[in-house]
This record gives structure tokens, sequence and C-alpha cells, in this order.
């Protein structure tokens, strides 16, 4: 199929991942609906229209991404941009309980090593094999970008500080896999630089969904927009970079 642009955002049946794939149906790009259950999938991209195309992705299954690349392969021959947004915050948080309240129960002492592998297999490991998929296929564009999906909770300068209002809750689970998941950025962007492929990490910020209880505070739209403005940074935009909202830096 020839297309201008295409862009595959995992996890992008529902919050975050869904509004970003959205817009950027909206900017003119082709978007592939990664789903780890293909109706959820399909229903989203019905949902968006034209110019989505629903792809069955369970980042936690190496066939299902070694299909997932297969498709990508055979249907389009490239990838021109790839967004890592698939991820869960915990596998056993209780309806109600506040970030707080469960963070009590994943600090050091007291984390249940299955919940950490678990939460560390979708939010790192995971990604690092989609990366590894789909890296052959972006290299056959001529303008490929990567965003991995942080977050602000996985930065080591800011919990470092006791004055950072997040610090009380950093904890070997969600907060640590998102610092992980920094780390590969930073090593894919190196990786890739030689090449012209960007490799840059983006906060949505405490945005209201599944993720959090819907306990957050902004909107399906604000977590997007810095998402989809890297996603779109033109041959001149930076690599390893870790921002959110409007290009606001954070530290690592």
């Amino acid at each position: 199929m020839q297309i201008e642009r295409l862009a595959l955002v995992t996890g992008a049946n529902q919050g975050v991942g869904l509004q970003v794939a959205k817009e950027l149906v909206t900017h003119g790009l082709t978007v592939l609906v990664g789903s780890r259950n293909f109706e959820r999938g399909e229903a989203a991209a019905k949902a968006i229209g034209t110019g989505a195309i629903a792809l069955q992705l369970d980042v936690r299954d190496h066939a299902s991404i070694t299909d997932a690349a297969e498709r990508v392969r055979r249907d389009f021959g490239r990838l021109d941009v790839l967004i890592q947004n698939a991820a869960i915050s915990n596998t056993s948080r209780p309806p109600g309980q506040s970030v707080e309240e469960h963070a009590k129960t994943t600090r050091p002492s007291v984390v249940s090593l299955a919940e950490m592998r678990a939460v560390w297999e979708t939010n790192v490991f995971g990604v690092l094999v989609v990366y590894q998929a789909m890296v052959p296929l972006l290299r056959k564009s001529q303008n490929a970008r990567i965003v991995n999906v942080s977050s602000g909770a996985g930065s080591l300068a800011r919990n470092s500080d006791p004055a950072h209002f997040g610090r009380s809750i950093f904890g070997p689970t969600y907060a640590a896999s998102k610092t992980a998941l920094n780390a590969l950025t930073i090593a894919m962007a190196i990786e890739l630089e030689p090449e012209g492929v960007k490799v840059n990490a983006v906060s949505p910020g405490f945005i209201k969904t599944n993720l959090n209880n819907y306990g957050g505070t902004g909107t399906l739209e604000d977590g997007a927009r810095e998402v989809v403005r890297v996603a779109l940074l033109g041959p001149d935009g930076p690599t390893g970079t870790f921002t959110r909202w409007e290009n606001e830096t954070i530290p690592w």
C-alpha cells in the first residue's frame, strides 16, 4: 500500500495512545492502532476513521510482536514513526486505592517480585523487543522517529531532590520502570544517531486514564500534545531528549 507516512502506536485502543492515534491521522499519517486485543483495536480504528488500521500487538508476547512486524513489512515495506505507548502501572491495585496508598505496597522492602517483573515486562522489556522487531522497518524510512512514552515519575534527578512533590511515591515498579525506559531511550538514540533516526522520551503528564484508576488531573488532549509534537519533528529536530508539554525539558 502506498502511503506518505506510517506510524505505529502501541497500546492505542484507549487513553493517551488512542488520542495520539487520532491526532496523527489528522496530520495526514496512516496510523496502525496497536492493541493487545484485536477486537478492541478494530473498534478504536473504526472510531478514528479513515487512516487508522488495527494491528494486533501484545508487547509481552514475542510471537505477537514478530507477526506484527511481518505484517508491516508485507503490507507497507517500512515504518516512519514508532510510538511506544503501551504500559501498565500495576497488576493488583484495588479500585479506588490512591496512588499514595498503592506506593506503600511497592516499597523496596515489601514489593512483590512478581509484581515488579510484570510491570517491567511491559514497560521495559516489551519496549525493547518491539524496538528490535521494528527497527529494520524504521531504517527503510527517509525520516524515522521513535517516541518512548515515559513519565516524569522516572526522573532520578527530580526524585533525588528532597523537595520534589513526587519523591514519596518513587518505587521499584512503575516509576523505576520509566527510569529504565529513559536509559533505553538514550541507548537507542546513540545507536541510531549515525543513521539520522531520532529517538526521544516524552512525559504526557498526570493524565486521567485507566493507568492511574482515572485519578489523573490532565485531559487526554493534554497527554497527547507533546507526544504528537515530538513525533512530527523535522529532520533538524533533536534526539535523546526527555520533554513534556511545550518542549519543557525534564532532567534525567
